[in-house]
């Protein structure tokens, strides 16, 4: 019998149990599908900045406290697995083509700004000139922006992959075409996870299913609506790369990478659990694109794809003891910040399964809020 079962094979759930690993405790994973195939293995891996010491939003914190994390964790699973997960500080110009012409008027970004100010994080204000220096190839048009230095990037299949060596180095129990359908309970705890023909017995759940979740909150009757909010992702080849940064439009970006490839995304639709590109999204994704850098049009479109993000009401994910229970735990409703606050997000959880002091403030967390 594992301490812990962890449901959900993410990029959430598999930190959980790689967090949880280190400590000693005995983990078993039970994954639907593959391991880290769904919004995990879509995402484009952008990793805001963020300062632990000045953060006081929830998520603003989590953020924060991943990443301090995230250069240990990488660096961590390079020495002992030796997987690089591309890690790599590029930094980040987010644009406004909301004006006309700009010399550092940043109106419309000015929010946004002050955001990052009060959590202490560097800022670059950029003219016109300034921008066209570091990226000469963005068009002119832009109203607006300001550089963050800070940002980073990571590629998701290659963290994935390092977690689930990770993992089984550690000694977790990695299974796969395992969907959970059930709970045994007794009273107020949890004695087994049912899947369709086997009883997982534990002394600890954990729920970390991202879109799938509230389908097992359903089943020990709590809802948290957790929605699945369709992201479509296109992938561009060209060379030589014509920007280093990525491009931040709203929520919408490009991503660079070193081999050449740039990531134009994402949509975000209710779609329910359809993961098929469309041509409108498609099409939207590949105006933006060339709107923003006007030579990618001769750019060799390589390959489209979609995922399901977990969408809570209210933005944040539950951390948190579910309700009625006394060792049912769960963790999602990150939306699109699962890839980027799951090293902060394994440290809280490990926190509140093992019973140790929070690191974080949790209240905004609970599935009661």
């Amino acid at each position: 019998m594992a301490d812990v079962v962890v449901i959900g094979g993410g990029v959430v759930g598999l930190s959980i149990a790689y967090e949880l690993a280190g400590s000693g405790i005995n983990v078993r994973i039970l994954e639907q599908g593959e391991f880290g195939r769904e919004a995990s293995w879509a995402g484009a891996g952008i990793l805001p900045p963020g300062h632990p010491e000045h953060a006081t939003a929830p998520a603003a914190r989590l953020r924060a406290e991943s990443h301090r994390l995230w250069p240990l964790w990488s660096r961590q699973l390079l020495e002992t697995i030796g997987i690089d997960n591309g890690f790599r500080k590029c930094g980040g110009i987010a644009i406004d083509f909301g004006g006309d012409n700009f010399s550092g008027d940043v109106t419309g970004q000015r929010d946004e700004i002050a955001a990052w100010n009060s959590e202490g994080v560097e800022v670059e204000l950029l003219s016109s000139d300034g921008l066209a220096e570091l990226e000469p190839a963005l068009n002119r048009d832009v109203a607006s922006a300001y550089r963050l230095p800070q940002l980073c990037q990571v590629r998701n299949p290659r963290h994935l992959k390092a977690l689930v060596a990770g993992c089984a180095a550690r000694g977790v129990e990695l299974v796969t075409g395992s969907p959970v359908v059930g709970f045994e309970r007794t009273g107020d705890r949890i004695v087994a996870a049912r899947t369709l023909d086997t009883l997982h017995n534990a002394d600890a759940f954990c729920v970390a299913a991202g879109a799938w979740s509230s389908r097992l909150m359903d089943a020990v009757g709590i809802s948290t609506a957790i929605e699945p909010i369709r992201g479509q992702i296109v992938m561009l080849k060209t060379q030589p790369l014509p920007f280093r940064h990525i491009i931040e439009i709203g929520p919408r970006y490009l991503v660079p990478r070193p081999d050449g490839r740039i990531l134009i995304g994402s949509t975000e639709e209710r779609a329910g659990f359809n993961k098929t590109n469309t041509a409108e999204g498609v099409s939207g994704l590949l105006e933006l694109a060339t709107r923003v850098v006007p030579c990618l049009k001769d750019a060799t479109v390589e390959r489209c794809w979609s995922g399901l993000r977990p969408g809570s009401a209210d933005g944040l994910p539950y951390l948190d003891r579910v309700p009625e229970t006394e060792n049912l735990f769960i963790a999602a409703g990150h939306f699109r910040s699962g890839l980027q606050m799951s090293p902060a997000t394994a440290t809280l959880m490990r926190e509140l399964i093992l019973g140790e002091e929070p690191s974080i403030p949790r209240e905004a967390f609970a599935c009661n809020r």
